[in-house]
């Protein structure tokens, strides 16, 4: 059984509190305790690293919560009450201060019983009252799906770690002591909760620096979503560690007594890797359990950072180095604040021997994250406020969630959410030497971004270590990258979003994407406007339209515009919000007895229009411009444009039979007129309709004569109309229409051609 860690075809749940059994160790069923916690022995927990704790504080909130759940009951059978107890000795375990501690015991009280936020402030104050609230999953959400509403809660929890971050601390241990205890659980829904959390929280704990916490997470989802394999390493696991027990204790031995002779003290010790670790390397490199040659690593702790890379020289000197496997961590932190030197030697039997050098803060910082910060010690100030300050893990997490926060729906914000938490990091540097760290894969538009969002939207190409490369192209640790932006540029491709890898980057994309439709929409409004105002010959001006905001239920003339654009408001709206005398007169000039196109087909001898009609560039306009389909339109051709609410113009030429679809709708027709560049031409849609022999070569035939009038084949259909006959549909691109006329004339002439038609819709 292979299980895929990221599942693109699911959006996961992210903030469920689940109601299961009292904490059991990762291997074995839970089982209920024969004894809660009591209040001295949480007392005790805390007091063992903060002799100033609140004894009272701690006391009324375990007496508070246990009367709050009262009689509630875990899926085990066991008091609702064991699970924040536990909780909250998980966090006792990370050394937190008293408020969190207490959030920890209150928890899920405002959710799950009759308290209250204002009741939980006025017994405990307001900063425990606002960690507890952020806690607490929404409620009524008026939303479509279920994943929406999980994207929703998701958001709430996040926003509040960006006000305190022990909110965060709060939901890992929550989730962890749900996680050690979810044999209890129904399998439908055990399988969610573990791959909700190998989604989010573990990924989340290993931003947030708590390694530990996040290897026990993914080690518990792993159990419950692939038992099989788990079970599998588990046994290599075991095997192996039995078997090279003495290797283990003679590695140890030769580097404590190597470092000492060098007069250099340290703390030596082995671990090896989690079971999930060890099967996402195997799937990741396709390899086999044998081939794994870094299954064990072992850690050197000493005093402080020059001894690192005294220890460093120690050990190269004394065993071979592995090539292309040092990393310095010291001196290039990773973003969660992680410092330490990574190397491989070959060392005793000719093993390989993967080490990890690093003081006792940083092995501290690596097991605990952000928890390693020393919360309760007065001088540090709020939590918050000292994290701003001294972690670049809270600094990222807060910048992502304000990228997160302006995404535009819930599944946005969940899907952008997975992408920033899963990756690991590509280190480039700009031409003056900023380093930016990018995650795994990024490329260049990346990069982009990652400098800022005006140098994304206005890239045009890039350098990287002085050699000009695509936008596309993939970033690798060191490389240096210059990117090349242009003012012509108003707004990046939307293509974009699907090449970028960031969330930051896909944001930006979309919201610049947004911004310039927006636009487009204000310019055709505008036009709209201004033209009615001409036609009706009655003054516009910005100054009166503001007054008449209110009127139109608008707040800034742009949405004015813009609601025009998109057919939301009619330009005779706008005027008799200006001028209430005044009187809509399209209707009356055309008429309804005749059609509006029989109308203009018969005024199509006339001269070209008046500059008051609107002018049509193509594909490329500045406006929200489509052609027709079934058919386009060419220059040359007699046009008009209908309003779509919410697409922009759809031009038409006056022979389509489609207008008359419109014909009830005069409000909807635009004046339009061609406003083409000869210096740059530019290819439009055009559709024929070719009747052909049914005789070997015929098709090449008819696609040699477009190709040879430099017309470009878009799309072919063909369907057999009769044994000699085949009906071939072809949407092709051409300059006007008398480039479309030549080839048709030249289609004519050909001697497997019956027949040959343009086709308007």
């Amino acid at each position: 059984m292979v299980y895929r860690r990221r599942r693109q075809t699911q959006m996961l749940a992210a903030t469920e509190s689940v109601a299961v059994a009292p904490t059991a160790p990762v291997g074995r069923p839970a089982k209920p305790r024969a004894r809660m916690m009591r209040q001295y022995d949480l007392v005790e927990r805390v007091r063992s690293y903060n002799p100033n704790t609140n004894e009272d504080l701690l006391n009324r909130a375990y007496v508070y919560a246990m009367k709050a759940h009262g009689s509630q009951t875990r899926a085990s059978g066991d008091p609702y009450f064991s699970h924040p107890l536990e909780v909250a000795a998980i966090l006792t375990d990370l050394k937190l201060d008293d408020a969190t501690i207490v959030a920890a015991l209150l928890h899920d009280t405002i959710e799950d019983t009759e308290a209250t936020r204002a009741e939980i402030d006025q017994i405990f104050g307001p900063e425990i009252g606002a960690l507890v609230e952020g806690l607490t999953k929404l409620k009524r959400l008026e939303l479509v799906s279920r994943e929406a509403k999980q994207a929703e809660n998701l958001r709430k929890l996040l926003l509040a770690i960006a006000d305190d971050v022990r909110v965060l601390l709060v939901k890992l241990a929550d989730r962890l002591h749900n996680m050690r205890t979810l044999d209890f659980v129904p399998p439908e829904s055990r399988r969610r909760i573990a791959e909700e959390t190998l989604d989010i929280y573990a990924p989340l704990a290993g931003r947030m620096g708590m390694q530990e916490m996040r290897e026990e997470l993914e080690d518990l989802s792993f159990r419950t979503l692939d038992p099989e394999a788990y079970s599998v390493v588990m046994q290599r696991l075991d095997a192996l560690a039995e078997r090279n027990r003495n290797l283990i204790g003679e590695i140890e031995d030769q580097l404590s007594n190597n470092l000492r002779h060098r007069g250099l003290g340290a703390r030596v010790y082995g671990r090896r890797k989690k079971p999930f670790s060890i099967w996402t390397k195997m799937e990741r490199k396709s390899v086999g359990f044998e081939q794994l040659s870094d299954i064990f690593g072992f850690r050197l702790v000493v005093n402080d950072i020059e001894a690192c890379y005294r220890a460093l020289g120690i050990v190269h000197t004394n065993w071979p180095v592995v090539p292309g496997r040092f990393k310095d961590y010291i001196s290039t932190p990773k973003q969660n604040d992680y410092r330490s030197i990574h190397t491989t030697v070959i060392g005793p039997g000719n093993q390989r021997v993967e080490l990890q050098i690093r003081t006792e803060a940083m092995d501290q910082i690596a097991e605990r994250g952000i928890a390693a910060h020393v919360f309760y010690k007065e001088d540090v100030g709020s939590p918050t406020e000292f994290l701003k300050r001294e972690s670049n893990a809270f600094a990222w997490l807060r910048h992502t969630i304000g990228i997160l926060s302006e995404s535009a729906n819930p599944e946005e914000f969940l899907e952008h959410t997975k992408l920033e938490l899963f990756h690991d990091q590509v280190f480039c540097f700009t031409p003056k030497g900023k380093l930016i760290a990018l995650p795994r894969h990024a490329n260049v538009i990346d990069f982009a971004y990652a400098v800022h969002t005006d140098v994304g939207n206005s890239a045009v190409g890039c350098k990287i270590n002085g050699q000009f490369a695509p936008l596309s192209s993939e970033l690798q640790n060191g490389d240096e990258v210059e990117v090349l932006t242009s003012e012509a540029q108003a707004a990046p491709p939307s293509a974009w979003e699907t090449l970028a890898v960031t969330g930051k980057a896909r944001a930006a994309i979309r919201r610049a994407t947004r911004t310039a439709v927006r636009d487009q929409y204000v310019g055709l409004g505008r036009r709209i406007v201004e033209r009615l105002f001409e036609r009706a010959k009655i003054e516009y001006a910005d100054d009166k339209l503001k007054g008449a905001l209110p009127r139109l239920a608008r707040t800034s003339i742009e949405d004015v515009m813009a609601a025009v654009g998109r057919g939301e408001i009619k330009a005779s709206h706008v005027a008799r919000a200006m001028y209430p005398d005044y009187k809509e007169e399209r209707i009356a000039r055309y008429g309804v007895k005749k059609g509006l196109a029989a109308k203009l087909r018969e005024k199509s001898s006339e001269p070209p229009r008046s500059p008051v009609a609107i002018p049509i560039r193509g594909i490329n306009s500045d406006l929200p411009v489509k052609f027709a389909p079934n058919g386009g339109a060419v220059p040359g051709d007699r046009i008009v444009g209908i309003v779509t609410p919410g697409e922009g113009i759809t031009i038409y030429p006056i022979q389509a039979p489609a207008l008359k679809d419109f014909e009830e709708e005069p409000e909807r027709w635009l004046d339009v007129r061609w406003d083409i560049e000869d210096s740059a031409p530019q290819r439009f849609p055009a559709r024929i309709k070719v009747e052909n022999v049914n005789e070997p070569g015929a098709l090449a035939q008819i696609a040699t004569v477009i190709a040879e009038h430099d017309g470009n084949i878009d799309n072919i259909s063909m369907q057999r109309r009769s044994p000699d006959f085949t009906e071939t549909t072809i949407d092709l691109e051409v300059y006007d229409l008398k480039h479309l006329s030549a080839i048709l004339a030249q289609l004519r002439a050909k001697a497997v051609v019956a027949r040959v038609e343009r086709v308007n819709g």
